[in-house]
């Protein structure tokens, strides 16, 4: 059984930058894809970031490209998200995920294992 744990959140002043930690035990991420979710209060879950098993494939949601990029450290274990120029509106709690084996995808319902949440909040 996997377990994900993220970590990183906290409190920055906007255009501020934060380094979000995904961290498995009892599957390794280097052979699955990882996700980035996020769910700001009142709102549904969205989708932020994903990176495919092997690294080479990256996506985006439109609101935070060019300011945050998702990489893997498979030596670690774990996918980071590194987020830039911060905005009020990226207030969340952000969640990271990890798909089936084989599955690369960037909807929410197709990952099977999420971690508990960290928040991030920014301040104008």
């Amino acid at each position: 059984q996997v377990q994900l744990v993220e970590s990183g959140g906290g409190l920055v002043q906007a255009v501020g930058s934060l380094r979000l930690a995904c961290t498995a035990s009892g599957r390794t991420f280097s052979r699955y894809a990882t996700g980035w979710f996020r769910q700001a209060a009142g709102k549904e879950r969205e989708f932020v970031a994903h990176i495919s098993w092997s690294g080479a494939s990256t996506d985006y949601a439109d609101s935070v490209k060019g300011r945050f990029t998702i990489v893997r450290d498979d030596a670690e274990n774990t996918v980071h998200l590194q987020m830039n120029n911060l905005k009020p509106e990226d207030t969340a709690v952000y969640s990271c995920a990890v798909a089936p084996w084989g599955r690369e995808t960037i909807q929410s319902p197709e990952y099977d294992h999420w971690g508990p949440g960290s928040q991030v909040t920014v301040s104008s």
